[in-house]
């Protein structure tokens, strides 16, 4: 990557992910606290099936909106020096040669991944807190480092069980760049990665994708509990 477009190569795709991030974290958790304040009711914390149902639900609608700037980071991911001139431009090349539909490619896996992501995500790690809570500690709240330790064992756990469904996703989405404008289904896409790679492909580049999303879901987790403090929500 540094060779064909320098040390800028590493940061490709990285403009529409921050702007991505905004309304996707913001639906997530707005979704989420009011499908857990509906379920709640008076009735104290809810249930983890209860849990789970709000995080997918959460994640569900959150991904349903964003579906197109994920298809974008992708293409600006992936795209050779001076393939694009900018977003707009990489919006304009995928409607005009693969139409409307292009911007939700990927979006059935995306959303059978949600099941097991949101269990371990936001549902284990509310489950976490709440057992941090119960346990007698001489804390009204957990600390930040238990927030991070929280989140840490959660995102790690549903990476790891989603991570497939979110591989089939990327190639999806990326390989009509590659093939010259094919519709890869989800089907075929797990079989050519079987029969290329066996199981092992399926988890094909694990490692960076968990050194990223650790730091990155802590750091959010722990300030979105710390602005929720500072904001007096409930």
């Amino acid at each position: 990557m540094v060779q064909e477009g320098g040390v800028r190569s590493l940061w490709r795709g990285n403009g529409i992910n921050v702007l991505k991030i905004a309304p996707e974290y913001a639906i997530k958790f707005s979704v989420f606290e009011q499908c857990k304040n509906f379920f709640c009711g008076v009735h104290g914390s809810p249930p983890f099936q209860e849990r789970l149902l709000a995080g997918s639900l959460a994640v569900a609608i959150s991904q349903t909106l964003i579906n197109p700037m994920e298809v974008l980071k992708t293409r600006l991911t992936l795209r050779r020096t001076g393939q694009y001139k900018g977003l707009l431009d990489c919006a304009r090349q995928i409607l005009e040669r693969d139409g409307t539909r292009a911007l939700y490619r990927g979006y059935l896996p995306n959303m059978l991944g949600i099941i097991p992501y949101a269990c371990t995500d936001l549902a284990v790690y509310e489950m976490l807190q709440s057992l941090w809570l119960k346990s007698g500690k001489d804390m009204e709240d957990p600390s930040g480092l238990v927030s991070l330790s929280s989140v840490t064992l959660s995102t790690t756990c549903g990476q790891m069980a989603s991570y497939p469904l979110t591989l089939v996703r990327t190639r999806m989405q990326a390989e009509a760049r590659i093939t010259g404008g094919s519709n890869p289904t989800m089907r075929g896409v797990f079989r050519r990665i079987l029969t290329q790679q066996g199981w092992p492909g399926l988890y094909r580049g694990m490692t960076p994708t968990l050194l990223k999303v650790l730091p990155a879901g802590g750091i959010s987790y722990v300030v979105y509990e710390g602005m929720k403090k500072t904001l007096g929500v409930s």
